[in-house]
């Protein structure tokens, strides 16, 4: 995982256009023994054939594969720039993250900035950097913006008979990924949970927890807490606001009377419903709906950003709602239109990809999708 520190980040820049912030940047790969001189000509290259911009006041200038052979050490430079610098198409730029890698590892570096940086008001926090640290802080997720929740999270069809247990194993699997510790998982199992409905229960602490996180457990027996039925239960390890927006949607979905669409859900689609994405879970209905579909990423590099915008744009053209998930990665679910999101599923050459789409041209959209990765995205 990539370590950054003061040496990787320059504060205070301020570049009249992209071109000079490009070559700055460049010589500050080359200063720090990163790359040759002469990857600054691969950097401009690749950003005449493509944007870099991420979105969120993010972009991330890098060499072409012709200039690999110029990477001495895969390292990145960081530039901020409070006043913002104009990257084209109406973009603004507040942070550069310079990229020298001298194989695929590019992958993994925008994978972890990717996910942090796709947050809502990361973009503003990082204009408002003070220090190199603010800037690290954010850039390393230490400041969380939503909660954490993936695959290891989530536990389907448990045995369990009480709610005791079902507590027992939700706060586990938040202690067992290092979010809480032990105190967490004790106060759990005695605290009184909350009915949402229709067998959905939901229970939190605060208690010895370091970084909010949620767990979904689902049982495979008939049980009962209070004598109402126990289907499956939400825990919730708070320790900021980082889990408020999952609970306004916890919310609608009640007052929707919409439980079944979490009790019935299977991993994706509860990765879906539990990122901050503005994303519901699909209902039995609209599952059926979907069409889906599975290619392989023939890219010799992945999909770093230059396949990765071709594979946006193309989903763009489209109506249909689109997503996406690596089914050689960790399953998340991400909207198939943001560039940000699709980077961070760290697509290497021979992953899978899954499309789902629902719309009027859900059919087309994925034939035009998988014609577009068979002709390389760009790439041939």
């Amino acid at each position: 995982m990539l370590q950054l520190n003061s040496n990787n980040i320059t504060l205070g820049q301020s570049p009249t256009n992209k071109q000079e912030a490009i070559r700055a940047i460049a010589a500050d790969l080359t200063n720090k023994g990163f790359v040759e001189a002469g990857y600054v000509d691969g950097m401009l290259n690749r950003e005449a054939q493509n944007s870099t911009f991420l979105g969120n006041g993010i972009a991330i200038p890098h060499g072409t594969t012709d200039t690999r052979q110029l990477v001495k050490q895969t390292g990145v430079a960081v530039h901020h720039f409070p006043n913002g610098v104009d990257w084209g198409n109406d973009a603004t730029v507040y942070v550069a993250i310079g990229i020298a890698a001298k194989s695929d590892e590019h992958l993994g570096i925008l994978k972890q900035l990717t996910q942090v940086l796709s947050a809502d008001g990361v973009e503003e926090k990082l204009k408002q950097a003070s220090s190199a640290n603010d800037v690290i802080a954010l850039l390393n997720g230490e400041v969380q913006f939503e909660p954490d929740f993936d695959a290891s999270l989530i536990q389907l069809l448990f045995p369990a008979s009480d709610m005791v247990q079902m507590s027992a194993v939700a706060g586990g699997l938040l202690r067992n990924t290092g979010f809480a510790d032990n105190e967490f998982v004790a106060e759990l199992v005695t605290k009184e949970p909350t009915h949402l409905g229709k067998g959905l229960w939901l229970i939190s602490s605060d208690k010895a927890v370091k970084r909010t996180g949620i767990s979904f457990v689902s049982t495979a027996n008939a049980c009962e807490y209070n004598q109402l039925n126990v289907k499956a239960l939400i825990a919730i390890a708070a320790c900021n606001n980082a889990h408020q927006n999952i609970l306004d949607k916890l919310t609608q979905l009640v007052l929707q009377q919409q439980q079944e669409t979490l009790l019935n859900a299977n991993a994706a689609q509860l990765l879906a419903f539990f990122s901050n994405d503005n994303e519901q879970a699909p209902t039995k209905d609209e599952s059926a709906a979907s069409k889906v579909a599975v290619f392989k990423i023939k890219n010799a590099h992945g999909l770093h950003a230059r396949p990765g915008a071709m594979l946006v744009a193309e989903a763009k053209k489209f109506e249909a709602n689109i997503k996406v998930s690596n089914l050689d990665g960790d399953g998340k679910t991400a909207n198939a239109k943001s560039l940000m999101k699709v980077i961070a599923l760290g697509v290497k050459h021979g992953h899978q990809l899954q499309f789902s789409a629902e719309g009027p041209d859900a059919e087309q959209a994925l034939a035009s999708i998988g014609k577009a990765i068979a002709s390389g995205l760009g790439e041939g």
